[in-house]
């Protein structure tokens, strides 16, 4: 049985066969679409699939797949459920939500569960191959519909007065580590970018999770974003 240690430890490193990938899905059309979309990206293994949640955590265990791409709506448990229990794990795999649900309570709901990125259905083959390797390397990936969207969630939840505060309280490089996250830099790049040690920009990010008030690198993406666009707010 996998351990339910709460940490979340470094990425595992990619071998020399890609990124070992997980689908679950319930439509089995859409997994042997996904097979074969994925199958021509030299990046990517895909080393199973499942369409229940049931199937999909059994085979997390048995495969040990760095990234699970997961759809939200599964017959037996909820896809959110599935996801904070992946997270859970040891090691946890990265977890890329890929559902046709848009709505500002999932999109949440799902960032709040451990999702490291979130994509519609309606996005390109390759942009999805793309996605899964950047979880893959510690990143973070949101459908742009998506961060629109989490954007105005965000604004409802955070008003300026507490976003200013809340900003005010990061030091100036905490502010540039965050600055360069926000471009969709992984922890490593934004390590070479600033010249830092990939150990100091977790320590930087581990402060500003906790001075901003949020569990998950797209939150604190959210609120940065956000400052950054509305600063007259």
């Amino acid at each position: 049985m996998p351990s339910t240690s709460q940490s979340s430890p470094a990425p595992r490193s990619e071998t020399a066969a890609g990124v070992r990938v997980l689908l679950v899905d319930d439509h089995h059309i859409v997994r042997v679409g996904l097979r074969t979309v994925l199958g021509e990206d030299r990046r990517i293994s895909v080393v199973g699939d499942a369409a229940t949640a049931s199937d999909a955590l059994t085979q997390a265990v048995r495969l040990r797949p760095q990234v699970v791409l997961l759809d939200l709506r599964l017959p037996d448990r909820s896809g959110l459920e599935v996801c904070r229990l992946l997270k859970q794990y040891h090691p946890a795999p990265m977890v890329l939500c890929l559902t046709s649900f848009a709505d500002d309570q999932t999109i949440l709901a799902a960032i709040e569960a451990g999702a490291d990125g979130y994509l519609l259905k309606e996005v390109d083959g390759p942009n999805i191959g793309d996605a899964i390797v950047t979880v893959a390397r510690g990143g973070s990936v949101m459908d742009p519909r998506v961060t629109r969207r989490m954007l105005g969630a965000v604004r409802d939840r955070t008003g300026a007065g507490e976003l200013r505060r809340k900003l005010d309280r990061l030091s100036a490089q905490e502010r540039r580590v965050l600055a360069v996250v926000s471009q969709g830099k992984t922890n490593k790049e934004v390590a070479e970018i600033l010249s830092l040690g990939s150990g100091t920009v977790r320590n930087y990010l581990a402060t500003v999770f906790q001075k901003l008030e949020v569990a998950r690198r797209a939150e604190a993406v959210a609120l940065w974003v956000r400052s950054e666009s509305r600063p007259e707010d």
